[in-house]
């Protein structure tokens, strides 16, 4: 039985150092009008979904909470889950669990990551948004049922 355990983590360690993934979180924060809070990160260009990544053994709706705190003072609100997509970075899946979240407060302050933020109309994105930005604020506004990429 010792070996075969062995062999086994063996072979899923080689499995996840060839094919790894990657895990994140994104939220669409609604303001009562139905506005979609966008931001503008210090690393990327364009108006994107806030979030982040998942710490090891971290439950993402935790890292969602974690990841709005620290990025745009997000306090508060219901939480649900939108989607799951998939996306390929470089040789890496990149999953991404996409939350909506409604009467929450936000207290926004510039820092390391976000320059910026907006509150942008789901039918009608500001100027500069990024594609995947768009396309979920698409599904969002028609009530598409969500696609499988990123």
């Amino acid at each position: 039985m010792g070996l075969s355990r062995f062999l086994t983590g063996l072979f899923l360690t080689a499995k996840a150092v060839l094919n790894p993934v990657v895990f994140g979180v994104s939220g669409m924060i609604l303001d009562p009008e139905g506005r979609v809070l966008v931001v503008r990160q210090t690393y990327m260009p364009g108006w994107r979904l806030p979030g982040g990544g998942i710490d090891r053994g971290e439950p993402p709706q935790a890292a969602l909470q974690r990841e709005l705190r620290e990025e745009v003072g997000l306090s508060g609100g219901t939480v649900r889950l939108f989607g799951l997509y998939s996306r390929k970075v470089w040789w890496l899946t990149h999953i991404t669990a996409l939350y909506v979240i409604e009467g929450g407060s936000v207290d926004f302050r510039p820092n390391l990551e976000v320059r910026a933020v907006s509150w942008a109309s789901p039918e009608a994105p500001p100027a500069g948004t990024a594609p995947a930005t768009a396309r979920r604020l698409a599904e969002l506004a028609s009530h598409a049922e969500p696609g499988p990429y990123w």
